[in-house]
């Protein structure tokens, strides 16, 4: 057993477990936009219609800040974009229960998703800095360890406090968020790489090099298939099980399956997926979530939706970690910050989506064709992952090469990094 934790957890630098614990520490009170759709339909009494705006416009704020943070990351650094971007958070979100009115709950949630998504480029963008690369899919599993770990324990403390008083979530979710910007106050230090004299000037094009760059524009709208399908988890899914007559906790229970089955089998999957290219472990994972979701059609007793929460789980699981390696491979060290931006975007985007998508679907066809939906857009995601894998592996070759020739000397080439990549990767697709 010590032997295994060593190999799953040893090694890692000091600064990734500050991160680690932080992770953790938020996740543990990240109840609001989990149980938000719950909020806003029986405590407010809004409409599913209208709840699926007030969850779309948190990622609409989410996609402005993580595109902004994705630039002040690579322009301020790393820490000061997270310490603004998580004391604004805690702010927002502590105002965001005291707020009465529809149009206020509107404007605060949209701000909330701005400040609150606009951490995790930074996040992203310093862990990838500080971790070699030969351990980023080790150290990607036990982030993605803590925040399962923190969302289970989440998803069952906030059923049983909304019984009492849904301003109970928001205080706790805003005190959690200010812990985890004192850790990043004072226990982390600024990792951005500084530019060498040798290397020459910063390539030039900033976040237009990163969107000129195929292989990873594809890269992301593959993933935007599946972050619409996991995100249904946490708008019509309680939606779907309050139809059915569920309560609120038993909801909550019954989405904590999911961060128990990562806590309990997480930190086994890089043994596991060890060897296998990461193209087609995104493409099988892509078909068990699809798998996972369409069941829920056929769910109507709250232990076949565990079970239809089993499934999706297992193949997120198998997803995470091979989605940041791949994202981390892709992205030179000169952009990483919009790197990750851009990657965050596709969930924001997601965020903003999936609940009025979602929301639609169920009331204008009904459940099954939300779920049967859902299955297929990851049926489609894993074919795409099979057939614009080869290109993302050769890209990232090229960018390992690059980053070889840059340390012993080489410069960038002004705005060639993206024409450069783009010949490197063929047709990108």
């Amino acid at each position: 057993m010590r032997g295994w934790l060593r190999q799953a957890a040893g090694g890692l630098p000091r600064q990734f477990w500050f991160l680690w614990t932080g992770t953790l520490i938020n996740r543990i009170g990240s109840f609001v936009v989990l149980f938000l759709s719950i909020y806003l339909t029986s405590d407010r009494h809004f409409t599913q219609s209208q709840a699926g705006l007030v969850i779309g416009l948190y990622g609409v704020g989410g996609a402005i800040g993580t595109m902004t943070g994705g630039v002040l990351a690579d322009r301020w650094g790393r820490r000061p974009t997270m310490l603004i971007a998580q004391f604004g958070a805690a702010t927002l979100m502590l105002t965001l229960g005291f707020a009465k009115t529809y149009p206020q709950i509107l404007i605060v949630t949209a701000l909330l998703g701005l400040f609150a998504e606009g951490v995790r480029p930074a996040f992203s963008a310093m862990m990838v800095d500080i971790v070699p690369e030969q351990d980023r899919v080790r150290a990607f599993s036990l982030n993605y360890w803590a925040i399962n770990l923190g969302f289970a324990l989440a998803a069952i403390a906030a059923g049983f406090a909304a019984q009492f008083d849904y301003l109970l979530l928001f205080v706790v979710d805003s005190a959690t968020t200010l812990v985890t910007a004192t850790i990043t106050l004072i226990f982390l230090a600024e990792t951005r790489p500084a530019r060498r004299a040798t290397a020459g000037p910063a390539p030039r094009g900033g976040m237009r090099a990163a969107l000129g760059d195929r292989a990873f524009a594809v890269f992301l709208l593959i993933n935007l298939l599946s972050v619409l399908v996991i995100l249904q988890h946490a708008s019509t899914l309680p939606i779907a099980m309050l139809a059915d007559g569920f309560s609120a906790s038993t909801y909550g229970w019954v989405i904590a399956v999911n961060g128990i089955l990562i806590v309990s089998g997480q930190l086994f999957v890089p043994r596991l997926i060890q060897g296998h290219r990461p193209y087609r472990v995104l493409a099988v994972a892509s078909v068990i979530v699809g798998i996972g979701f369409g069941l829920v059609a056929v769910a109507h007793s709250a232990w076949v939706y565990a079970v239809t929460v089993v499934i999706w789980t297992l193949g997120e699981m198998l997803q995470s970690p091979s989605n940041a390696a791949t994202l981390a491979a892709l992205s030179p060290a000169a952009l990483r910050g919009r790197y990750q931006g851009l990657n965050s975007l596709s969930w924001s985007v997601g965020t903003a989506l999936a609940p009025v998508l979602g929301g639609l679907t169920l009331q204008g066809l009904g459940s099954a064709a939300l779920w049967v939906g859902c299955f297929g857009l990851c049926v489609l995601a894993g074919v795409g992952h099979l057939l614009a894998g080869p290109a993302r592996e050769r890209r990232a070759i090229f960018r390992r090469t690059e980053e070889e020739r840059l340390a012993v000397g080489g410069g960038y080439t002004g705005a060639g990094v993206a024409s450069s990549d783009l010949a490197a990767s063929g047709s990108g697709s």
